[in-house]
């Protein structure tokens, strides 16, 4: 009787499941849902990797790199570099580099990174001082013409082709103007009241300034005509976009993906620290405050040093700490050459120049005779008071 009971419970309970399991089936509707996940990795570590896939798609070769060591290997002819990263640390040597490339057949498109100084007569981007162009801020021009005024678009950067009825519209900011004052620019292109690019010829290549690359970055780029923009300076030429791609460093990382395991590093060097700092053997006596003269120390203190690190260490630390005011009190100093440095130093110690290339050229590697290597000290003392 029980084992029928069981029976019927287990049929009873296998239709309900089996019409429970149609009425779902009946009911239940399928539909897609696309989750967005933001920006791919390649996307976040690459703004302009929209540029370069829309590069690659006209056919043209592109690659990009970090830094300006890769110009050695890049052939001028028919090819293309954009310096769209940050350049102020860019070295005379550099800016030679670049436009020696330039000059034997290469194509060099950069952005405009500094403002014109009136007062200096130059700006902290040396290779644009180098192409003569000069950069200001729009607001500081004066209002365009009447019938200039009434553009369709003011805001965007027009540019003219021949045998073209309406110009390529491109979303330069606007906030900055490029000036050329030498008149050396072949073709430009202008917002309702700046200039934001201009073209120069150099030797057998060509220099291209503008005064921003956001237009090239993602999602910018689609915007106008920003992609055709960029396609059409490059246009049949390989290309190398260069910039700085900032990278966590390795203590980020090992805090990101390891924190416990760097706390536990911290604290075993915290105790090793303290087993090697912990005192052995019993205290000594305090020594007679005036068992020895301020200037018995001063001096015990100046041999000590001179002994172990030697008279270039020494003259070498009296020449980094002048270095290191002479910064503070003028920008840019230490972008100048040898000799401009030099007469910055001479300008502001009211030292002669003689005096100056003494104190801060590098000693020879022999030791000095006592008298010698004191008037180099006394020398490098005047400058640095005079600081």
């Amino acid at each position: 009787m029980n084992r029928r009971l069981w029976w019927s419970a287990g049929v009873v309970i296998a239709l309900l499941l089996g019409a429970l399991s149609i009425y779902l089936y009946l009911k239940a509707t399928p539909y897609q849902e696309q989750i967005d996940h933001g920006p791919a990795p390649e996307a976040k570590a690459n703004p302009y990797l929209g540029a370069e896939y829309f590069l690659r798609k006209q056919g043209l070769s592109v690659g990009h790199a970090n830094s300006l060591d890769v110009l050695p290997t890049l052939d001028p002819r028919q090819h293309s570099l954009l310096l769209l990263g940050d350049r102020y640390n860019m070295t005379p040597r550099q800016v030679d580099q670049v436009m020696n490339w330039t000059r034997a057949g290469g194509r060099v498109l950069f952005v405009a990174q500094s403002l014109w100084d009136e007062k200096t007569g130059q700006s902290n981007d040396l290779l644009l001082d180098r192409v003569q162009l000069h950069q200001s801020l729009s607001k500081d021009l004066k209002d365009p013409p009447s019938e200039q005024s009434d553009e369709p678009y003011p805001e965007l950067t027009k540019l003219y082709l021949e045998d073209e009825d309406a110009p390529a519209y491109a979303s330069f900011d606007t906030a900055f103007h490029l000036e050329d004052p030498k008149n050396l620019a072949q073709s430009w292109a202008n917002s309702g009241k700046a200039t934001h690019m201009m073209q120069l010829n150099h030797g057998l290549g060509s220099i291209i300034v503008v005064t921003d690359a956001d237009l090239w970055k993602t999602p910018a780029i689609e915007q106008y005509d920003n992609a055709w923009l960029l396609w059409y300076l490059t246009a049949g030429t390989s290309v190398t976009l260069l910039f700085n791609t900032d990278h966590d460093g390795l203590l980020t990382l090992l805090w990101r993906y390891f924190p416990q395991a760097l706390v536990a590093l911290i604290a075993l060097i915290a105790l090793g620290f303290w087993h090697v700092a912990m005192r052995h053997g019993p205290l000594l006596e305090p020594a007679s405050k005036g068992r020895r003269q301020l200037l018995e120390h001063l001096r015990a203190s100046a041999d000590f040093m001179l002994r172990r690190n030697g008279q270039q260490h020494l003259l070498q630390a009296l020449q980094q700490d002048i270095l290191r005011r002479v910064r503070r009190r003028h920008p840019g100093f230490e972008q100048l050459g040898v000799a401009e440095q030099w007469l910055v130093l001479a300008r502001l110690t009211r030292q002669p120049t003689r005096a100056i290339s003494q104190a801060m050229s590098p000693r020879p590697k022999q030791r000095l005779s006592s008298a010698d290597f004191s008037r180099q000290v006394a020398h490098l003392q005047t400058l640095r008071n005079a600081l």
